[in-house]
Formats: C-alpha cells, structure tokens, sequence
C-alpha cells in the first residue's frame, strides 16, 4: 500500500491572508455599506497584500491585513473626493462660457424644500437630541470626543445620535423627502 503524497507547504498568502477574509469583508462593509464597493475593497486589498507577502514578517498578519484595508480604503476616498477650488467665481464663469447647464428649476426647489425640512426636524428635536448631531455629524467629532465635551457616557452619545437621526428621518419621510434606502437599509 502506498503512502499519501506529502502535502507541499501552504504558501505564506495561503497561511496568513486567506484566513482573514471574512474579517476584511466585514470591516470593509462597515466602511463602504454596499457589499459590492465592500468586495472590491477586499480584492483591492488582496492584491497589495499578495504583492507584499514577501516583505511581510508573519508577526499579526490582522493587524497588517488591516492596515492595508484602510489605507486602501482612504486611497479610495481621496480620489473619490471633489478638490475644492481657491478661485469659485472664476470656475462659474468658465463654466457659464463653456454652456454647462444649470440646474433644472425642480432639482433647486426639491433641495431648498430639503433643507428647510431638515432644518425644521432638526430644530424641533430636544436640546440633548441636537447636541449631539451638531457635535457628531455638523462639527465631526467621535463619539468618545462629544461625550467627553458633554460629560456623558459615550454608549449615551450613540442612543442619542441614533434617536436623533430617526426624528429627522420619520420627518423627512411624512414629507415625502427621505432619501432613499440602500441595499442595507441605511
């Protein structure tokens, strides 16, 4: 009787990396919150960590795996996002001569109407309740950064933004104005 073939050593991306997938799918959904943009962040993220699996040590392949993730993912971002420009009124000009379009009168009164209907939502929240979105989602602070400012546990912070964001949204939604659900329902 024949003896089974030695097994070849797995290679370092088989014993590191390939582990840690499902990880980096979920992280990657938390950040991106379409499962498709999420998959593409894991392949994006594959492919540098493959090109780089011989310079890696072995030592807390997560944490490295990781850390790929989210440069990748802030790479993303900063290509994805508008450059603001120093001179507004000379871009409008150029604009106007080169005959883009203006916005149609529909899309102005929808976003007028919009922010009005936020406006009003937010301003008949609580105290507390606009607090916390000015804090978190106007001035962009972490949850930890605006339960420290308003002396409160961090977990308190997070129930608030969250019954806060639902006010604003039912609001939105009685006047015909919410935005549309994505795939995951945020």
């Amino acid at each position: 009787m024949s003896q089974p073939a030695p097994r070849a050593s797995s290679s370092p991306f088989d014993e590191y990396v390939v582990p840690e997938i499902p990880v980096l799918y979920r992280v990657a959904l938390s950040l991106t919150r379409h499962s498709a943009d999420a998959e593409d962040l894991v392949q994006d993220t594959l492919i540098r960590a493959y090109r780089a699996i011989g310079r890696f040590d072995g030592a807390h392949p997560r944490a490295w795996l990781l850390t790929i993730l989210r440069r990748t993912h802030l790479n993303r971002v900063r290509v994805r996002s508008p450059v603001l420009l120093k001179d507004g009124d000379g871009v409008t000009a150029a604009l106007d001569r080169a005959g883009v379009a203006s916005p149609a009168a529909e899309d102005v009164v929808v976003d007028e109407l919009f922010d009005d209907a936020v406006a009003d939502a937010l301003a008949s929240l609580p105290q507390k309740h606009r607090e916390v979105i000015r804090l978190v989602d106007l001035d962009g602070l972490s949850y930890q950064d605006a339960a420290d400012r308003l002396g409160v546990p961090r977990g308190t912070v997070m129930s608030r933004l969250h019954r806060a964001r639902r006010r604003i949204r039912e609001r939105l939604d009685e006047e015909g104005l919410a935005p549309r659900l994505t795939e995951r329902g945020m």
